[in-house]
């Protein structure tokens, strides 16, 4: 179960911390987020340091499909109707600010940047293309509507973000980490008023940004009702014809397709964490459809964090929390939401004034449907008699056959069938018996 990205190149290591150390920016989580942040910072003159709790890219990062796009499922029509034409463009503008800094970079950092048109396709509802393309017009996006679509299955059209990209995620991450300070099997244990405590040390820090996925701080933010997790699966296939461009089903849950070289990236068969889905073998019967010559190289599963509204939380982790920011709730797109994240709290951090802030701020209103929802899960899952418990607030967990761990349907924890910590919130392994 090892992506085709960490089977491609080998990152460069990093020494555990031992001993206590200062820095201006303290910053946990050593994914795309959490690294473009320090890149980010770095570039401002900021001191700063990453703290990862194993190694860099061992999460979401090494395990996503790689797209930089623009284009976020419909997210434009639902953005218009709650947020108003406003909210829509500011983030079309973010995300397009990210894709150009992307662009710029891969200049510099050799890794399979390359150019692509990106398409959101529906197979049955043509409707929902119509709003969409309708709030882009107003928005002025180059957007169009296409159909005869290069897809081995019938779609009634698709709306086409041309310009778009996609790249080698970690060969880009092997580039730009060379100048960053990075500690490596440096879980924190504990974020105080002056840094954070880990296993070996103490970092004091003036500032500190959570980009640990999920959040593990539960005192501040309430993010265990404003985020949900979704696992989803990926399938590398050679000999399978690989359509130019790049897809994804407008339904969630949908197909996600792209090229890498020689090889198609499958993409599909999500579902909430700790609940039952379609996984690889959804995709795997897709695949004896449809590309009966195909061969799997290679498989991994992925876990995203869902936000209430469809918007991620960038900012300051709560009104109470001066000094201490997050990244959090990417919805599927971590690419451009990385860049457009670390650009934001660079900005924060460093007192100048950003045109997205308010937009992402996590202390937005959390009156939204999915808030019952999460509300609910977690009741029931606390409420469910069961020896298995999540350490994180001790909801019951749920065995998973196909991948053979224990999940959290209330956050989306994950552990091993033997109880090592695979996925956060919990920031620790299951208690031995």
């Amino acid at each position: 179960m090892e992506s085709i990205w960490h089977k491609t190149i080998q990152l460069p290591q990093f020494p555990q911390l031992k001993g206590d150390i200062s820095t201006d920016v303290l910053i946990i989580g050593g994914g795309m987020a959490g690294l473009l942040c320090a890149y980010q910072l770095k570039k401002a003159g900021v001191d700063c340091i990453v703290a990862e709790r194993t190694r860099i890219a061992s999460g979401v990062t090494g395990n996503t499909t790689a797209k930089v796009t623009c284009q976020h499922g419909l997210i434009y029509s639902k953005l218009a109707k709650k947020g108003g034409l406003e909210a829509a463009g500011l983030y079309l503008q973010a995300n397009e600010d990210a894709l150009s800094e992307y662009r710029a970079l891969c200049e510099h950092f050799p890794c399979d940047f390359e150019e692509q048109s990106h398409t959101v396709y529906s197979r049955q509802d043509l409707s929902v293309l119509e709003d969409e393309l309708s709030v882009l017009s107003r928005l002025n996006d180059p957007a169009e509507f296409v159909t005869n679509l290069p897809l081995p299955f019938a779609a009634v059209g698709g709306i086409r973000f041309p310009h778009q990209a996609q790249f080698h995620p970690l060969k880009f991450l092997s580039g730009i980490v060379g100048d960053l300070t990075i500690y490596e099997n440096t879980p924190v244990l504990s974020v105080t008023k002056s840094g954070a405590v880990t296993q070996h040390g103490t970092i004091h820090a003036n500032a500190v940004i959570v980009c640990s996925h999920f959040p593990f701080l539960n005192k501040h933010g309430s993010y265990s009702l404003k985020l949900y997790q979704q696992r989803s699966y990926v399938l590398a296939l050679k000999n399978a014809p690989i359509p130019e461009g790049m897809y994804l089903d407008a339904q969630e849950n949908g197909l996600s397709l792209r090229g890498w070289g020689d090889i198609l990236l499958l993409g599909g068969g999500g579902h909430r964490t700790g609940k039952p889905g379609g996984g690889w073998a959804e995709l795997e019967a897709f695949v004896q459809a449809h590309y009966p010559d195909g061969k799997i190289v290679s498989r991994w599963a992925t876990q995203d964090c869902m936000s209430l509204d469809g918007l991620p939380y960038i900012g300051q982790y709560s009104a109470s929390t001066p000094n201490l920011y997050v990244a959090t709730g990417f919805n599927k797109w971590g690419m451009t939401t990385s860049m457009a994240a670390a650009k934001i709290l660079a900005d924060l951090i460093c007192g100048r004034e950003n045109a997205y802030a308010a937009l992402f701020s996590p202390s937005r209103s959390i009156l939204h449907r999915q808030l019952g929802i999460n509300a609910m899960e977690a009741t029931v899952n606390l409420l469910t008699p069961t020896r298995k418990r999540c350490p994180h607030l001790g909801c019951a967990l749920k065995w998973n056959p196909r991948e053979r761990s224990w999940d959290c349907p209330c956050h989306g924890s994950r552990f091993s069938e033997d109880g090592t910590l695979l996925d956060n919130p919990s920031t620790g392994d299951l208690p031995k018996k």
